[in-house]
């Protein structure tokens, strides 16, 4: 039998304060109808006092655990993608010694971090993982730039992977990245650079048109590389970038909307976080079912891109 990585829970932990675009209309020149119709945003969560990039991530870990009924002892790996240490969520978790490391391949860190713990599980590294999204891109915002600070929030996703025997698990993972475009999206500052954290500067327009081809192709990589088809795909969880983005990669696939899940209108851009937060949502209302086919996709800063195919 095929050793494979399977997903045996998922967790969610976001901020208290949910921000709606009424109220980012007060701040900055925007409105509610002109987010909406550009990103599909209705609402996001920003992180308050004493919430970090790594409470968020303990919490969603602890959530993820919980939901796999196992304890944080069995832990053997923490992947985390983000720019925040991994040791700190393993303190927190009570965790003495497991294998503990950042990811950081911003909005598509997740799944950097889903084929990195793939890979450990099935070299033998450990069999109970911790991969976790976690963000707080608020923190370098500039929030007199209406055009990124209305896109982005915090929050962050968790699941637990388990080697297993036999046909669920991980299927495939494909991952790409191209520097060449960095100027279009990326952060002005760095320790090394500015000495200051930077704010996040993006083009939009180019950044779309380099996402919806991008995702299209590695989804259809992915799916090659299983033999899999768009026909067989019961759920694609993407990144919720922008809901045009969303709505013109499906179109380009021939996947109907039907069959993407959808939760950047609730949580914004969470980078890192947002596929592990949209499947978590989606497990948890029963959209995704044990035996299902599903699809995870990213693309972020760098450029980086992937995607990964698994059966639930």
């Amino acid at each position: 039998m095929t050793l494979r990585s399977v997903i045996a829970g998922t967790g969610s932990s976001l901020p208290k304060r949910r921000v709606d675009n009424e109220e980012l209309a007060a701040q900055v020149d925007t409105s509610d109808q002109w987010i909406v119709e550009r990103t599909g945003i209705r609402s996001r969560y920003i992180a308050g006092d004493g919430e970090t990039t790594a409470s968020l991530a303990t919490g969603a870990a602890r959530a993820a655990l919980a939901d796999a009924g196992i304890d944080a002892t069995e832990v053997d790996l923490i992947v985390l993608a983000t720019a925040t240490p991994a040791t700190k969520v393993q303190a927190a978790l009570g965790i003495d010694d497991c294998v503990a490391f950042d990811v950081h391949a911003v909005c598509t860190g997740f799944l950097y971090a889903v084929s990195v713990a793939d890979a450990m599980i099935r070299a033998g590294t450990g069999r109970t993982a911790l991969v976790i999204g976690s963000e707080t891109f608020s923190r370098i915002l500039d929030w007199d730039d209406r055009t990124t600070c209305v896109l982005f929030g915090d929050g962050a996703g968790a699941l637990v992977l388990r080697a297993e025997e036999g046909e669920r698990g991980i299927l495939a993972t494909k991952l790409h990245a191209d520097g060449r475009h960095n100027d279009l999206l990326f952060v002005d500052g760095g320790p090394s650079t500015t000495g200051t954290v930077g704010k996040l500067r993006m083009k939009g327009r180019e950044v779309f048109r380099h996402a919806v081809v991008n995702l299209a192709d590695v989804l259809g990589e992915v799916l090659s590389a299983t033999g899999l088809t768009a026909d067989d795909v019961d759920w694609v969880v993407p990144h919720q970038a922008n809901a045009r983005i969303l709505d013109a990669t499906a179109k380009k696939l021939g996947l109907p909307n039907e069959k993407v899940v959808v939760t950047v209108d609730r949580h914004a851009n969470t980078s890192a976080a947002s596929v592990p937060l949209a499947l978590d949502a989606a497990v948890k209302d029963g959209r995704i079912k044990r035996g299902d086919i599903v699809v995870l996709e990213a693309m972020g800063g760098g450029f980086t891109w992937g995607a990964a195919v698994l059966r639930y």
